[in-house]
Protein backbone atom coordinates (compact mmCIF):
# COMPACT_ATOMS: atom_id res chain seq x y z
CA UNK A 1 0.00 0.00 0.00
CA UNK A 2 3.01 2.41 1.06
CA UNK A 3 4.49 1.38 -2.29
CA UNK A 4 1.33 2.21 -4.40
CA UNK A 5 0.88 6.04 -2.13
CA UNK A 6 4.63 6.72 -3.25
CA UNK A 7 4.17 5.58 -6.93
CA UNK A 8 0.60 7.86 -7.61
CA UNK A 9 2.75 10.72 -6.04
CA UNK A 10 5.79 10.56 -7.80
CA UNK A 11 3.60 9.91 -10.90
CA UNK A 12 1.45 13.12 -9.93
CA UNK A 13 4.65 15.32 -9.75
CA UNK A 14 5.59 14.10 -12.85
CA UNK A 15 3.05 15.42 -14.73
CA UNK A 16 2.53 18.77 -13.14
CA UNK A 17 2.92 21.77 -15.18
CA UNK A 18 5.28 23.34 -13.18
CA UNK A 19 8.56 22.86 -11.37
CA UNK A 20 9.39 23.00 -8.23
CA UNK A 21 12.78 25.50 -9.03
CA UNK A 22 14.96 25.71 -11.86
CA UNK A 23 18.09 27.73 -13.15
CA UNK A 24 18.71 28.88 -16.60
CA UNK A 25 19.58 31.22 -19.55
CA UNK A 26 17.98 33.45 -21.88
CA UNK A 27 17.73 35.87 -25.14
CA UNK A 28 17.11 39.18 -23.72
CA UNK A 29 17.07 42.07 -26.40
CA UNK A 30 15.09 45.57 -25.02
CA UNK A 31 13.44 47.52 -27.27
CA UNK A 32 12.82 51.32 -27.53
CA UNK A 33 16.10 52.31 -25.89
CA UNK A 34 17.66 54.46 -28.18
CA UNK A 35 20.60 57.19 -28.60
CA UNK A 36 20.33 60.15 -31.07
CA UNK A 37 23.15 60.43 -34.00
CA UNK A 38 24.83 64.15 -33.33
CA UNK A 39 26.74 65.27 -36.47
CA UNK A 40 29.71 67.18 -36.40
CA UNK A 41 29.52 70.12 -33.88
CA UNK A 42 33.17 72.43 -32.88
CA UNK A 43 35.22 71.47 -29.48
CA UNK A 44 35.18 74.85 -27.61
CA UNK A 45 33.72 76.48 -30.33
CA UNK A 46 36.75 75.73 -33.02
CA UNK A 47 35.73 74.68 -36.28
CA UNK A 48 39.12 73.18 -36.93
CA UNK A 49 37.96 70.51 -34.14
CA UNK A 50 34.85 68.87 -33.86
CA UNK A 51 33.45 65.54 -32.67
CA UNK A 52 30.59 63.93 -33.88
CA UNK A 53 28.87 59.77 -32.76
CA UNK A 54 26.18 57.57 -34.20
CA UNK A 55 23.04 56.35 -33.59
CA UNK A 56 21.43 53.44 -32.06
CA UNK A 57 17.65 51.73 -31.69
CA UNK A 58 17.27 48.69 -29.44
CA UNK A 59 19.68 46.51 -27.15
CA UNK A 60 20.79 42.81 -27.48
CA UNK A 61 21.47 40.89 -24.39
CA UNK A 62 21.40 37.71 -22.70
CA UNK A 63 20.63 36.85 -19.10
CA UNK A 64 20.65 34.57 -16.28
CA UNK A 65 17.41 33.54 -14.13
CA UNK A 66 16.57 31.16 -10.97
CA UNK A 67 12.86 30.65 -9.88
CA UNK A 68 11.42 28.93 -7.26
CA UNK A 69 7.35 27.55 -8.21
CA UNK A 70 6.70 25.57 -5.23
CA UNK A 71 5.25 27.97 -2.97
CA UNK A 72 1.80 28.30 -2.57
CA UNK A 73 -0.25 31.04 -4.60
CA UNK A 74 3.52 32.70 -5.58
CA UNK A 75 6.08 32.13 -7.74
CA UNK A 76 9.93 33.75 -7.00
CA UNK A 77 11.92 34.44 -9.70
CA UNK A 78 15.74 36.26 -9.68
CA UNK A 79 16.83 37.86 -12.98
CA UNK A 80 20.06 39.29 -14.09
CA UNK A 81 20.73 40.59 -17.65
CA UNK A 82 23.70 42.34 -19.86
CA UNK A 83 22.04 44.35 -22.77
CA UNK A 84 24.35 46.46 -24.92
CA UNK A 85 24.48 48.50 -28.13
CA UNK A 86 27.22 49.88 -30.36
CA UNK A 87 28.00 53.31 -31.55
CA UNK A 88 30.83 55.18 -33.53
CA UNK A 89 32.64 58.24 -32.06
CA UNK A 90 35.17 60.13 -33.94
CA UNK A 91 36.99 63.53 -33.72
CA UNK A 92 37.42 65.95 -37.17
CA UNK A 93 40.53 68.11 -37.40
CA UNK A 94 41.65 70.28 -40.06
CA UNK A 95 44.49 72.52 -40.67
CA UNK A 96 42.99 76.39 -39.74
CA UNK A 97 45.86 77.38 -41.91
CA UNK A 98 44.26 75.86 -44.67
CA UNK A 99 40.91 76.65 -44.84
CA UNK A 100 40.64 74.63 -48.02
CA UNK A 101 41.64 71.30 -46.44
CA UNK A 102 39.41 68.36 -45.70
CA UNK A 103 38.44 67.35 -42.34
CA UNK A 104 40.57 64.08 -40.71
CA UNK A 105 38.24 61.73 -39.38
CA UNK A 106 39.79 60.54 -36.07
CA UNK A 107 37.79 57.54 -34.32
CA UNK A 108 37.88 57.11 -30.88
CA UNK A 109 38.54 52.78 -30.71
CA UNK A 110 38.57 51.32 -26.97
CA UNK A 111 41.48 48.77 -26.68
CA UNK A 112 39.94 45.29 -25.95
CA UNK A 113 43.28 43.74 -23.98
CA UNK A 114 43.15 40.02 -24.65
CA UNK A 115 40.82 39.52 -27.36
CA UNK A 116 40.56 38.31 -31.03
CA UNK A 117 40.12 41.89 -31.20
CA UNK A 118 42.72 44.83 -30.87
CA UNK A 119 40.09 48.06 -30.53
CA UNK A 120 36.59 48.50 -30.78
CA UNK A 121 33.93 51.29 -30.99
CA UNK A 122 32.31 52.40 -27.99
CA UNK A 123 29.39 50.58 -26.68
CA UNK A 124 26.54 51.37 -24.26
CA UNK A 125 25.92 48.56 -21.67
CA UNK A 126 22.85 48.64 -19.46
CA UNK A 127 22.82 45.59 -16.16
CA UNK A 128 19.68 45.18 -14.28
CA UNK A 129 19.00 42.65 -11.51
CA UNK A 130 15.51 41.87 -11.13
CA UNK A 131 13.85 40.42 -8.20
CA UNK A 132 10.34 39.45 -8.87
CA UNK A 133 7.21 38.02 -7.43
CA UNK A 134 4.32 36.45 -9.47
CA UNK A 135 1.08 35.22 -8.85
CA UNK A 136 0.65 31.76 -11.23
CA UNK A 137 -2.32 30.45 -13.52
CA UNK A 138 -1.74 26.88 -13.86
CA UNK A 139 -3.68 24.76 -16.48
CA UNK A 140 -5.29 21.61 -15.19
CA UNK A 141 -3.32 18.39 -17.28
CA UNK A 142 -1.79 20.53 -19.40
CA UNK A 143 2.54 21.28 -19.02
CA UNK A 144 1.89 25.58 -19.09
CA UNK A 145 2.38 27.69 -16.32
CA UNK A 146 1.52 31.57 -17.23
CA UNK A 147 1.99 34.31 -14.24
CA UNK A 148 2.16 37.81 -14.10
CA UNK A 149 3.85 40.11 -11.25
CA UNK A 150 6.24 42.57 -10.68
CA UNK A 151 9.15 43.50 -8.79
CA UNK A 152 12.10 45.56 -7.31
CA UNK A 153 14.84 46.15 -10.50
CA UNK A 154 18.91 47.51 -9.84
CA UNK A 155 20.21 49.47 -12.91
CA UNK A 156 23.61 49.85 -13.97
CA UNK A 157 24.17 51.63 -17.00
CA UNK A 158 27.32 53.13 -18.98
CA UNK A 159 27.55 56.75 -19.83
CA UNK A 160 27.54 58.28 -23.72
CA UNK A 161 31.09 59.55 -25.47
CA UNK A 162 29.56 62.53 -25.66
CA UNK A 163 30.62 66.55 -26.61
CA UNK A 164 30.08 67.09 -23.20
CA UNK A 165 32.42 64.65 -21.96
CA UNK A 166 34.61 65.54 -24.82
CA UNK A 167 35.04 68.89 -23.53
CA UNK A 168 35.35 68.03 -20.01
CA UNK A 169 38.26 65.93 -21.03
CA UNK A 170 39.88 68.92 -23.33
CA UNK A 171 39.78 71.00 -19.86
CA UNK A 172 41.98 68.45 -18.02
CA UNK A 173 44.03 67.63 -20.23
CA UNK A 174 44.97 71.18 -21.32
CA UNK A 175 43.72 73.38 -17.89
CA UNK A 176 43.73 76.59 -18.64
CA UNK A 177 45.32 76.98 -21.41
CA UNK A 178 43.43 74.99 -23.54
CA UNK A 179 41.68 77.69 -25.03
CA UNK A 180 44.77 78.71 -26.73
CA UNK A 181 45.90 75.53 -27.73
CA UNK A 182 42.56 74.82 -30.37
CA UNK A 183 44.69 77.02 -32.64
CA UNK A 184 47.19 75.05 -33.08
CA UNK A 185 47.81 74.52 -36.63
CA UNK A 186 49.17 70.79 -36.46
CA UNK A 187 45.12 70.07 -34.97
CA UNK A 188 45.47 66.62 -36.83
CA UNK A 189 48.30 65.32 -34.04
CA UNK A 190 46.39 67.03 -31.73
CA UNK A 191 43.05 65.65 -32.40
CA UNK A 192 44.87 62.43 -32.21
CA UNK A 193 46.19 63.51 -28.72
CA UNK A 194 42.79 64.36 -27.60
CA UNK A 195 40.84 61.07 -29.13
CA UNK A 196 43.55 58.86 -26.87
CA UNK A 197 43.26 61.31 -23.47
CA UNK A 198 39.11 60.71 -24.08
CA UNK A 199 39.23 57.46 -24.66
CA UNK A 200 41.53 56.76 -20.92
CA UNK A 201 39.21 59.09 -19.48
CA UNK A 202 35.80 56.90 -20.61
CA UNK A 203 37.93 53.43 -19.31
CA UNK A 204 37.92 55.27 -15.41
CA UNK A 205 34.56 56.59 -15.93
CA UNK A 206 32.22 54.93 -13.44
CA UNK A 207 28.27 53.16 -14.09
CA UNK A 208 25.34 55.01 -13.15
CA UNK A 209 22.97 53.10 -10.41
CA UNK A 210 19.47 53.06 -10.03
CA UNK A 211 16.52 51.27 -8.28
CA UNK A 212 13.27 51.04 -10.43
CA UNK A 213 10.56 49.01 -10.22
CA UNK A 214 9.29 46.74 -13.18
CA UNK A 215 6.29 44.61 -13.93
CA UNK A 216 6.13 40.86 -15.72
CA UNK A 217 3.96 38.56 -18.03
CA UNK A 218 5.58 35.28 -18.74
CA UNK A 219 5.06 31.67 -19.02
CA UNK A 220 7.11 28.13 -18.20
CA UNK A 221 6.85 25.17 -20.14
CA UNK A 222 8.06 21.87 -18.69
CA UNK A 223 7.71 18.57 -20.24
CA UNK A 224 6.76 15.44 -18.15
CA UNK A 225 9.58 13.66 -16.96
CA UNK A 226 12.45 15.95 -18.42
CA UNK A 227 14.48 18.08 -15.94
CA UNK A 228 14.12 21.25 -18.39
CA UNK A 229 11.87 24.18 -18.86
CA UNK A 230 11.44 26.30 -21.16
CA UNK A 231 9.93 30.29 -20.73
CA UNK A 232 9.25 33.67 -22.11
CA UNK A 233 8.89 37.04 -20.43
CA UNK A 234 7.82 40.42 -21.33
CA UNK A 235 8.98 43.15 -18.78
CA UNK A 236 7.92 46.66 -18.70
CA UNK A 237 9.92 48.83 -16.54
CA UNK A 238 9.38 51.70 -14.66
CA UNK A 239 11.86 54.44 -12.97
CA UNK A 240 15.43 54.14 -13.11
CA UNK A 241 18.24 57.32 -14.46
CA UNK A 242 20.29 56.54 -17.66
CA UNK A 243 22.75 59.58 -19.40
CA UNK A 244 20.62 62.25 -20.88
CA UNK A 245 21.16 61.53 -24.45
CA UNK A 246 19.69 57.92 -24.02
CA UNK A 247 16.19 57.60 -24.42
CA UNK A 248 15.35 54.58 -22.39
CA UNK A 249 13.29 52.30 -23.49
CA UNK A 250 10.18 50.41 -21.00
CA UNK A 251 10.43 46.61 -22.64
CA UNK A 252 12.29 43.72 -21.95
CA UNK A 253 11.94 40.38 -23.68
CA UNK A 254 13.72 37.18 -22.01
CA UNK A 255 13.13 33.68 -24.15
CA UNK A 256 15.51 30.51 -23.08
CA UNK A 257 14.95 27.71 -20.99
CA UNK A 258 17.35 25.75 -18.26
CA UNK A 259 17.52 23.01 -15.56
CA UNK A 260 14.04 22.36 -13.96
CA UNK A 261 13.05 19.78 -10.86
Amino acid sequence: MNFKIIFAAAALLATQSFAIAGIGGHYAPMSGTSLKKVEKTAIKGNENLKFSHGDFTGLQGFGFKAWVDVLPFIDIEATFNIQFASYNASLWAKNPLDPLSDYKEIPMQIELGGTPFAKATPKYIAMNADLSAAYPFDLPLIPIHPYVGGGLTFHWNTFVLNKDFVEKVFDDAYGSAGDLQVVNPDQENMGKELAKKVVDYAKDEGLKKSVGIHLLAGVRVKPPLIPLSVYANVKCYLGGEYDNDIDAGHFAFEIGGGFAL
